[in-house]
């Protein structure tokens, strides 16, 4: 879902595709000023401002993560005071003004924007808990093609990479959601001390607006390096072959980006 906010018939249109964001929380607010060098005063001077807006909620049985960018930002409060969570949201309000886009995150106004327009990029997915076994990674990717990977797609790019894996259906008698359409476990195939509860959970489902498909991975058990590695390889061939975005935590990556995210996610993580 990518839609561009200008006009009030937009920000209706938003309220009544995200309820209003009811019962959401902001997992992420990210503030860019960029500023300009002026060769004619030699100074910096202010070139724009943008916000992000992260938010988690839940709607019609699926669970979503939008993230809400607005440019051309002119007022702005992101104020929390120490000890208090301001991130639990209720019902947002929105307005237009002055040709202006007005956003209220809550209703004491700790959390305000007005910009010139705004752009929604939004995941969808089931809703899921972890099992007992312990999740310790999740990689969900929601692409733009009509028809995704299928089981025997994903078994193929394990082979060739190396990392052969069994292949299990879930044997739910219902699925968790009707926009389920499959869901089981890949195994090392070649490891018969694997732990039992050492897996990688595929799920694949249909988006609820327009053509598209959604594909989550999650890897439960013990951290384990083939189960890491084989969801490196499934992730790293899927935004290869197909359009679309991926979500990692609260974090949404364009598909094409998804190798530089890694890498720089490797970076820091030996630097840590």
């Amino acid at each position: 879902m990518d839609r561009t906010i200008k006009h009030a018939e937009d920000l209706r249109w938003l309220i009544g595709h995200t309820g209003g964001f009811r019962a959401g929380y902001v997992t992420e607010v990210r503030i860019v000023k960029r500023r300009l060098f002026d060769e004619g005063s030699t100074r910096e001077v202010p070139a724009g401002t943008t916000i992000a807006v992260t938010i988690h909620y839940e709607i019609r049985g699926l669970a979503r993560v939008a993230k809400l960018t607005m440019t051309g930002v002119t007022d702005f409060s992101v104020f929390e005071q120490d000890g208090i969570d301001c991130s639990s949201l209720s019902v947002i309000h929105t307005e237009v003004k002055a040709g202006k886009l007005r956003f209220w995150f809550d209703p004491q106004g700790e959390l305000y924007v007005v910009c010139d327009e705004a752009h929604l990029e939004e995941l969808t997915l089931p809703v899921v808990t972890a099992q007992e076994a312990g999740e310790f990674a999740r990689w969900t990717f929601q692409g733009l093609d009509a028809n995704g990977p299928t089981i025997h797609w994903l078994l193929d790019e394990l082979e060739q990479a190396g990392l052969p894996c069994t292949w299990q259906d879930a044997g739910r008698s219902v699925a968790i959601h009707p926009a389920v359409q499959w869901e089981g476990a890949l195994r090392p195939a070649d490891d018969p001390s694997v732990n039992k509860d050492n897996l990688v959970q595929a799920m694949a489902y249909r988006p609820p607006e327009g053509q598209g498909f959604g594909l989550m991975l999650r890897v439960f058990g013990v951290q384990d390096r083939r189960l890491s590695r084989i969801l490196e390889v499934l992730a790293d061939r899927i935004t290869q072959c197909f359009s679309g975005n991926c979500l990692v935590g609260t974090t949404i990556i364009p598909g094409r980006e998804w190798e530089r995210w890694l890498v720089r996610e490797h970076r820091s993580r030996r630097e840590r």
